[in-house]
């Protein structure tokens, strides 16, 4: 994938999707000691930057199969709840039949959406990892494409368009902090990133329970870890071992950081209280970061909220708890 890629999944997706704000955090900025810019892809399609990769992939293959018989317009996929929700979305509104895979404690906030979208939900796995393999053993079976929720060009591309508009809102950014879960979102923002400005710093994210890519790029391999329980569920899991996105991190992401829960509940209820912003726990790891004194090359520092798809119990619990 390079800048062109992205380029045309922006011009492709433009129809579908929001350009979101990036909105400037006075409280973080005073707490954390920069200058500190909120990318809201929680205010996007589906509430999450899923969207972009999801209709970049569904009109890329409509595009590249025109003509094709019925069987080729459906499509399979493996979701923690949110690429499964914007792939369902996108799938509806091109006209694509799609089945997802989901673990069953997934979020009702997620896998709700999903069914409205008309989508045939699988919501019977015990994990992530057991959704992916039986995401791909159905599409084996069936003779139908598997699309990865993170390890495909397309779907990188699309969220690939969150750095473009970034740069094109604050050309002044130095930093960028994304969540990292398996690795397409940051894939694709480093990969423009750097293609656009070489300079800027990249750094990710991951929940100390689910330290995939942080293991792995210490060891020099993808590298399986235990995943424990956490907050951020759309961060949890093991990578797939034949993931494009391994050797893009590597190339092109600065460092990977870890965040415990505490602090990603604690900036959870930090983006309600001081930018009334609500973020699903994935979303808000980059927040959580910066409160645990994460340190950037530069004071301009753009934190992606990457989605705001969480049940509403879990969230007043959360703003409920004084820490």
């Amino acid at each position: 994938m390079n800048l062109s890629h992205v380029f045309l999944a922006r011009q492709r997706i433009a129809p579908f999707v929001r350009r979101t704000p990036l909105v400037h955090s006075p409280g973080l900025s005073a707490q954390t000691g920069v200058h500190v810019r909120l990318k809201l892809e929680s205010l996007q399609v589906s509430n999450s930057f899923k969207a972009r990769g999801a209709f970049n992939v569904a009109a890329a293959r409509l595009e590249r199969h025109a003509g094709q018989p019925a069987q080729e317009d459906l499509l399979v996929t493996a979701s923690a709840g949110n690429h499964g929700r914007a792939l369902a979305h996108a799938a509806a509104r091109l006209g694509v039949r799609l089945v997802v895979f989901t673990p069953a404690n997934a979020p009702r906030a997620k896998l709700d959406h999903i069914a409205r979208h008309g989508a045939d939900l699988r919501a019977v796995a015990p994990t992530y990892e057991d959704a992916e393999r039986m995401a791909k053993e159905y599409a084996s079976r069936s003779r139908v494409t598997y699309i990865s929720p993170y390890s495909h060009p397309d779907v990188i591309a699309g969220a690939a368009t969150v750095a473009l508009e970034i740069i094109e809102d604050w050309p002044s950014v130095e930093t960028i902090i994304v969540p990292v879960g398996g690795g397409g979102l940051i894939s694709g923002i480093a990969v423009a990133a750097r293609a656009v400005s070489p300079d800027i710093e990249v750094l990710g994210v991951e929940a100390d329970a689910s330290p995939a890519f942080f293991t792995s790029l210490a060891a020099g391999c993808i590298t399986e870890v235990d995943v424990r329980p956490t907050i951020a569920d759309g961060l949890a899991g093991n990578m797939d071992p034949d993931t494009i996105t391994f050797d893009l991190v590597k190339r092109f992401v600065t460092r990977v950081l870890l965040v415990p829960e505490r602090s990603i509940e604690e900036a959870v209820r930090a983006l309600v209280s001081l930018d009334h912003v609500i973020a699903e726990g994935a979303g808000a790891v980059g927040v959580a970061a910066l409160l645990e004194g994460a340190k950037t090359r530069g004071r301009n520092v753009a934190v992606v909220i990457s989605g705001s798809n969480i049940d509403t119990g879990r969230l007043a619990a959360l703003i409920g708890t004084s820490g």
